[in-house]
């Protein structure tokens, strides 16, 4: 038999449902995997008992014919999201030993379709970096490593461990969150398959919040398949989160393979930066040229506001982040220093609390909501962000129905190698930013790899609430680059 952790989720399904082996036996094959991965860093904790109960239960209800349609699935959760009576942390000492006595909407939902949780993934500390290297636990390391060098990688941010742990086969898919290109970035840099929804397509309550108006939970899968599969579960309206949208949750799964014959797909002109490496620039013509071949039409796109994301995004997420991290006082729940005064207490708390990135960007939120500065920076730049969401509208006003561009502006980099200058790692998310700013859905599906034989991503992005479109047109790239696996080095 195939070894267990190296199908994909949709041959563990079938699996599953011809009975070749039971979800006890598929559970087990990925605790073992993840106990033998510890170098890797991407859980932050792991449910085994937990696990090996839901499986059991997976089980019987497989033999009763009552199985959902994730029944017997390990996956695993980010921990942002919150999971009843199971440590959630966000990864920041702040919220120390928290554990929630409630449930996220998105997880809820797929243990109703019946997953198994193998426990929770590291990412960066409340969401907030590109490299997984913010997180009070720690760095994740990329399963992928440059050819012929022991370097440790970056998986990228903030859903590092989602992706790290996809990637070496650690579960069969993860749950993510995308503020900024969160899910999009860590997917291109470990050849995994990760979907940004459309904002509003999936219910925030229960995940920690970073910055309100662009979270947004997806999906990280082995396949663009699996992708789908696992975003019909995350998908639905939820009355308990007010910017969760009321529409029918559609089949995802079938858009897989449905022809792209007449699609009009725009490649911005804003896209191609001074400086992009040449390769990212060649595998965005491949990307082009098999979309072409399986039908579709290439136009050129204009973006012209693309190049104020990036500052406009920078003012509104530290803004947002100033205002949902302020209930982390050491009043109500988690980390406590005591001081003689509240204020005192509130100062220790925070200081010794959050770490330096999150500090950074809390000072950075409350400085452009100060009275002084509110017009200057917050309006202008939510003013901004109307012309970027505009801009997407005006070229689907033309036809337009998908826009392809570059996930990353390189492969995977090193840990440490980019900690010194806080922009440049914040330009690691020039292509993925526009996406959460107008509230897009975005995939990115592993393309190619680069010289050094590290993967590379291209991203798809569509009109609000047309997920379906891209899962077709991200299996096309998939079906045309192939896949690609990590050589086991951990």
């Amino acid at each position: 038999m195939t070894d267990l952790t190296s199908l994909t989720l949709a041959e563990a399904r079938t699996g599953l449902a011809n009975k070749t082996f039971t979800s006890l036996e598929l559970t087990d094959a990925h605790l073992k995997a993840i106990a033998a991965a510890r170098a890797l860093n991407a859980f932050v904790l792991e449910t085994p008992d937990q696990a090996r109960t839901m499986a059991r239960d997976a089980d019987a209800k497989i033999v009763k014919g009552q199985g959902g349609p994730l029944a017997g699935i390990p996956l695993g959760i980010k921990d942002l999201f919150a999971t009843k009576g199971v440590r959630t942390t966000a990864c920041s000492k702040i919220l120390d030993n928290f554990v929630p006595t409630y449930e996220s909407t998105v997880t809820s939902q797929i243990w109703r379709d019946g997953a198994v949780m193998l426990g929770k993934l590291n990412n960066d500390e409340f969401a907030m970096g590109s490299s997984n290297e913010t997180s009070c636990f720690g760095p994740v390391a990329n399963p992928w490593r440059r050819e012929g060098s022991n370097t440790t990688l970056v998986p990228g941010g903030s859903s590092g461990g989602s992706a790290s742990a996809v990637a070496a086969l650690l579960c069969m898919g993860a749950t993510a969150t995308d503020t900024g290109g969160s899910i999009r970035q860590p997917a291109a840099f470990t050849a995994t398959v990760g979907m940004k929804p459309t904002y509003g397509r999936c219910s925030r309550w229960g995940i920690v919040a970073f910055a309100s108006s662009l979270d947004q939970a997806g999906p990280i899968g082995r396949t663009v398949r699996d992708a789908s599969i696992l975003m019909r579960s995350m998908a639905g309206h939820d009355p308990k989160d007010t910017t969760s949208v009321d529409r029918e949750v559609p089949d995802f799964e079938a858009a897989i393979g449905k022809s792209v014959k007449g699609m009009k797909i725009g490649l911005p002109k804003e896209y191609r930066l001074d400086g992009m490496p040449a390769e990212i620039e060649k595998l965005w013509s491949e990307g082009a040229a098999w979309l072409k071949a399986a039908g579709a039409e290439l136009v050129e796109i204009s973006l012209p506001h693309t190049k104020y994301a990036l500052p406009a995004y920078y003012i509104v997420a530290p803004a947002e982040a100033s205002s949902n991290l302020a209930r982390y006082d050491g009043v109500r729940y988690g980390l406590r220093v005591p001081g003689r005064s509240i204020g005192e207490l509130y100062e220790h708390t925070r200081g010794q609390g959050f770490g330096a990135e999150v500090r950074r960007r809390v000072m950075i939120g409350t400085y452009v909501l100060s009275a002084g500065y509110y017009d200057a920076y917050y309006l202008r730049a939510q003013k901004v962000r109307t012309l970027i969401k505009k801009d997407f509208e005006d070229c689907f006003a033309k036809g337009v129905t998908a826009i392809l561009t570059p996930a990353t502006p390189s492969a995977a980099f090193g840990i440490g190698e980019k900690g010194a200058d806080p922009v440049e790692m914040y330009l690691n998310d020039i292509f993925t930013v526009t996406v959460n700013m107008a509230g897009l859905p975005g995939i990115a599906v592993p393309a190619g790899k680069d010289a050094q034989g590290l993967p590379l991503g291209l991203q798809l992005i569509g009109r609000p609430f047309d997920e379906e479109t891209l899962f077709s047109l991200g299996e096309v790239i998939e079906q045309a680059a192939g896949r690609f696996t990590p050589p086991k080095w951990w």
